[in-house]
């Protein structure tokens, strides 16, 4: 991705403000289950046990997948090159620990994942300087003015089509997530988009498959049980518990096993949930599989103390908050980001400590982006939504505009910390299994504000400039 250039100095909210058309913040430019009946509506659960489930579509890909990887290759090296070198700016000097040299190259023998194709090599670090200028930044949507956050390529939309072709047939016919009413806001969801901008190092649309299900299936616990269609904090508890099973089974006598198995079925969430889920694990290592069962229990974790919140109609202090969006937030969706690339982050170098807060940081950043860019969304809903500005408002005794412009500030901050993070780890473990998986997270945070600021059809900015 193009180096967006020195990170900028905090503002005051005016100062904030002021630099209303640079668009990055910076005056250069800168969120196995065992097999069971198939997916079926309640009520026809007794029909399903003759049918097996169908296994994950081996038909061939409509697209043409260019070699080696399915966008030029200068994006992800350009930014792996970044990252290694550590961030740059004003007041960051002290957070490089001595920079080293590239390696000659970048060796083939890492695992991959067990049942889909491995992703290519990665190619020569030595090489960057010679690679061309990367794609222009994609076009649409407009960013919020004083939010660092670095441009993308416009996804490939060859790949864009047909992964939203096949989305839609999963959810509509394969797990009946949602009702033909809900149609256009399915379309407009833009997820197809979303994911291979998210994931342009993905080897395969099947790989893609991974990530977009998963994407979705979350999304329908969220507007069903917490949310857009019917949700509530009452009772949430018990549901999010029951669904979280199609993660992550329960092993129970054989007297009661099949009453579990068949409220798998029972609502669009918990369908989703399983199909979903069946399709990663038949993907991902074990070591993967377990990784993201408990970063979902962080995320419905997250959901239980808004949703006690919202029963209490208590507004949480603003450290309270952002401690809530550390589990309510994307943090599923990066983790993964080795299985949807084709290989394995081991569970040792995942686990380290330094790993887990870029993780953390990755997934506050872009959920706090998140806050921003549905403020208006939200205000508009039903009951009082919290965010980060409405919370900052009422706590900090700021004006909306002012505690909207503190939120961009929490933001960047975050996204600095999460760069110097990213740095700091890279130099201090150089395995380039680290460096793959650390320039996939970037790519992540990168995608996920770009299909942020170009959905126009789910969000507009607040008129504060």
């Amino acid at each position: 991705m193009p180096d967006a250039g020195p990170s900028p100095l905090q503002s005051s909210p005016p100062g904030a403000a002021a630099v209303y058309g640079r668009g990055r913040g910076a005056p250069a430019g800168r969120p196995g289950l065992p097999s069971g009946p198939p997916l079926l509506y309640a009520g026809r659960a007794a029909d399903a046990a003759a049918v097996s489930v169908p296994a994950p579509s081996a038909e061939p890909v409509p697209v043409s997948e260019p070699e080696p990887f399915p966008v030029p290759f200068p994006v992800p090296v350009r930014e792996l090159a970044r990252i290694l070198s550590g961030p740059s700016g004003l007041g960051t000097t002290s957070l490089h620990f001595g920079r080293r040299a590239a390696p000659a190259d970048m060796p083939a023998d890492m695992p991959a994942a067990s049942g889909l194709p491995a992703a290519p090599d990665l190619p020569a670090l030595a090489a960057v300087s010679a690679l061309p200028e990367p794609p222009a930044p994609a076009e649409g949507g407009r960013p919020i003015p004083g939010l660092y956050y670095h441009p993308v390529p416009e996804p490939d939309p060859a790949r864009v089509a047909e992964v939203s072709h096949r989305i839609k047939r999963w959810a509509v016919d394969e797990v009946q997530a949602y009702p033909p009413e809900w149609e256009d806001q399915f379309d407009g969801f833009s997820v197809g988009r979303y994911m291979v901008a998210c994931h342009p190092d993905a080897p395969t649309v099947d790989h893609l498959m991974i990530a977009t299900r998963l994407m979705v299936a979350e999304n329908v616990v969220d507007d069903i049980y917490c949310e857009d269609h019917g949700g509530s904090p009452v009772g949430l508890g018990g549901r999010l518990l029951l669904a979280h099973t199609a993660l992550d089974p329960v092993h129970t006598t054989k007297e009661y096993e099949p009453a579990w198995s068949e409220s798998l079925l029972s609502d669009a969430p918990r369908r989703s949930y399983r199909s979903a889920m069946e399709y990663f694990v038949r993907a991902a290592t074990p070591s993967q599989a377990d990784r993201f069962r408990h970063d979902m229990a962080r995320l419905h974790m997250g959901y239980l103390a808004e949703a006690a919140w919202a029963e209490t109609e208590y507004v949480p202090e603003v450290a309270e908050y952002l401690a809530m969006r550390q589990f309510n937030n994307f943090r599923p969706c990066p983790t993964i980001t080795d299985t949807v690339g084709g290989y394995e982050l081991p569970a040792d170098l995942h686990a380290l400590p330094a790993m887990q807060r870029v993780i953390a940081l990755a997934g506050n950043a872009t959920t706090i982006s998140n806050d921003l860019y549905s403020y208006t969304k939200e205000l508009s809903a039903r009951g009082k939504h919290l965010n980060l500005p409405v919370v900052i408002a009422e706590r900090e005794g700021l004006s909306d505009k002012d505690a909207y412009l503190k939120a961009v500030e929490v933001h960047n901050d975050l996204m600095h910390e999460f760069e110097a993070a990213s740095a700091e780890l890279a130099a201090a473990c150089p395995d380039p299994r680290v460096a793959r998986f650390l320039r996939g997270v970037a790519v992540w945070v990168d995608g996920n504000h770009y299909w942020h600021m170009t959905n126009t059809y789910r969000y507009t900015l607040p008129d504060f400039w």
